[in-house]
């Protein structure tokens, strides 16, 4: 088995539809690492998966995954890797105990004891049609599978969407008893933010196609912050400074891509700490002036 350092990685990748496109996407997923794939809905994340995966073909640019060509060892990576989308891939006929015989013929390292283990853990029943199946129920289906065949990457698309609070700080919690030999990557691809908060160890941010930022969570966290002035402040703040500006009844509030300095520069100024959600809203309005909250 190939060694590797990164778990993904993208090189300038290009993909070119009539209306949207991915336009030079380069980040990495060092291997044991959990990455936050977040982005506004159409934002790209999922064509980025899929080009990942080969569903979508790329126009230019380089993916690997394990340290393998995306497209010449699709067979073998498709073996090691385990992909969670937001619906089930299964037809509504078949029952968990049906899944585990197909799935048995297609991972050389099924594991039936863990996927027993799994759908005990969830309460979801072995010989009932997953038809008959709540949403989150399906979910968890999916994770089960995916996590019960050793995949040493896992690739999921909004996979928590539409999951109560309590399962999906279940399911957090097994990502991470997952990751803990060190050997295993997830790319976890969400717009709820306070779940990537939780767990991720690096966040990368697509908006139209575009990578805006990509790099270790606490860094970016750390990096950004956030002025709240009167609207007679904003006028003495260097606009390379200023990510956006969101303006309420009572003054403005000013995102700073480097708190450090801006706290020397700005001192009579309140800077506040930012939080994803905050760093995601800011940069989707970096080309507006100024944006009402």
């Amino acid at each position: 088995m190939n060694e590797y350092e990164n778990a993904i990685e993208l090189r300038g990748v290009n993909k070119t539809y009539k209306d949207f496109g991915l336009e030079n996407v380069s980040f990495i997923v060092p291997k044991g690492c959990i990455m936050g794939f977040i982005g506004q809905n159409g934002a790209g994340k999922t064509t980025t998966i899929r080009s990942m995966l080969n569903i979508t073909k790329i126009n230019s640019g380089e993916i690997s995954l394990l340290g393998l060509d995306h497209v010449q060892n699709e067979a073998e990576i498709k073996k090691r890797i385990a992909v969670v989308f937001d619906d089930l891939p299964f037809h509504d006929m078949f029952t968990p105990k049906d899944i585990a015989k197909i799935l048995e013929g297609m991972y050389p390292e099924w594991n039936n004891n863990v996927y027993s283990d799994y759908l005990n853990r969830f309460e979801l029943p072995y010989k009932k049609k997953i038809g008959k199946f709540s949403k989150g129920m399906k979910m968890k289906l999916q994770i089960a599978c995916a996590l019960s065949h050793n995949a040493e990457l896992l690739i999921m698309d909004e996979a928590t969407a539409g999951l109560d609070p309590v399962v999906r700080d279940e399911i957090l919690h097994i990502f991470m008893e997952y990751l803990q030999d060190g050997e295993r990557s997830i790319l976890m691809s969400s717009h709820i933010t306070s779940d990537l908060e939780k767990i991720a160890d690096m966040v990368t941010f697509i908006d139209k196609g575009r990578i805006l930022l990509t790099g270790y969570k606490d860094e970016i966290i750390e990096q950004h912050g956030i002025i709240k002035c009167g609207y007679d402040k904003l006028t003495t703040i260097d606009s390379d400074d200023i990510v956006s500006i969101r303006t309420n009844n009572f003054g403005a509030e000013v995102m700073v891509n480097n708190k450090e300095q801006a706290l020397s520069k700005y001192s009579d100024c309140i800077i506040d700490p930012a939080n994803i959600d905050d760093i995601m809203l800011f940069y989707v309005h970096r080309y507006d002036k100024e944006w009402l909250r």
